[in-house]
């Protein structure tokens, strides 16, 4: 089509076998739009379009993105309030009869449904990085990495050290909205064969929100991007080699990181939460690292 039909915080592009959408910025627009900048959504990750009123005025042509074809929807797992619901484009009610129009043209085109099995959109791209209570998540595409701050960190966090998880011992992503209780950002291994605990701020592979800690628009697309990417992984073979499998060619630690986290470790065994024992095994562990 080529047509562009301009809302409120967003404009669709409807294309020959996609719709472009480009989201405003500005202080109104909701921070997830902002942070998405622009997406494009083929048509064969569509299964529906739905045209309803809205409120004060207005009308909501809506996107339904079939199952699985998104990873940010599928990381969302339905949490999103409706305002930031990145399918939603309100318009003013004097385009309703325009909003039609392009609802029954889009509807036309479509010709799947159903989940769909494997992701269609395009998740964030890496490296991508946030600040959670107690901690600070990075991604750089290939290892989602979790580094513990000392004024929200639980003692068991502390204990295990700073983390990093290569994303082919990844089997998927649980995303808890920093807007409800206890919201955190979860990395679900393959290897369960050690249950994970039940409390998030106990557990970590887990990093927990709070009050400006972890927003939706910085939490979630990091969400999503470890998730595709930890499909894409299971979708292609993991090829062996000598390189791979020698010990030697295992990736050295930052000295500097290294002796930070010996310091925030010494601060531990000081106020009595780490024991002797503990406190030179982990840094006898950590100095192999070097």
């Amino acid at each position: 089509m080529g047509d562009v039909l301009a809302g409120i915080h967003a404009a669709w592009e409807f294309e020959s076998d996609s719709v472009l959408i480009r989201y405003e910025r500005g202080i109104r627009t909701p921070k997830l739009f902002q942070a998405l900048g622009e997406r494009r959504v083929p048509l064969e990750a569509i299964e529906g379009v739905t045209l309803t009123p809205g409120k004060r005025g207005s009308v909501v042509l809506r996107l339904e993105p079939r199952p699985g074809a998104d990873p940010l929807m599928e990381a969302a797992a339905g949490q999103l309030k409706e305002s930031s619901d990145p399918y939603r484009l309100v318009l003013h009610a004097e385009r309703e009869t325009l909003a039609e129009y392009y609802a029954d043209e889009l509807r036309d085109r479509l010709t799947e449904s159903g989940p769909a099995e494997r992701h269609l959109v395009a998740a964030p791209e890496a490296p991508l990085q946030f600040k959670a209570y107690d901690g600070k998540a990075t991604f750089d595409g290939t290892a989602v990495a979790f580094r513990w701050f000392w004024t929200g960190a639980s003692s068991a966090k502390w204990k295990a050290g700073d983390q990093r998880f290569p994303i082919a011992e990844l089997g998927g992503v649980e995303w808890r909205s920093p807007e409800v209780f206890e919201g955190h950002l979860r990395l679900l291994r393959r290897d369960t064969a050690v249950p994970a605990p039940a409390q998030a701020d106990q557990d970590p592979a887990a990093v927990v929100f709070g009050l400006g800690y972890g927003p939706v628009h910085e939490s979630l697309p990091f969400a999503a991007a470890v998730l595709a990417a930890v499909r894409d992984c299971a979708a292609v073979p993991v090829m062996s080699s000598p390189a791979m499998a020698s010990p030697g060619a295992a990736a050295r630690r930052d000295p500097a990181d290294i002796a930070e986290r010996i310091r925030h470790l010494g601060e531990l065994h000081q106020a009595g939460l780490v024991t002797d024992e503990e406190f030179s095994a982990k840094k006898a562990e950590l100095l192999a690292e070097l």
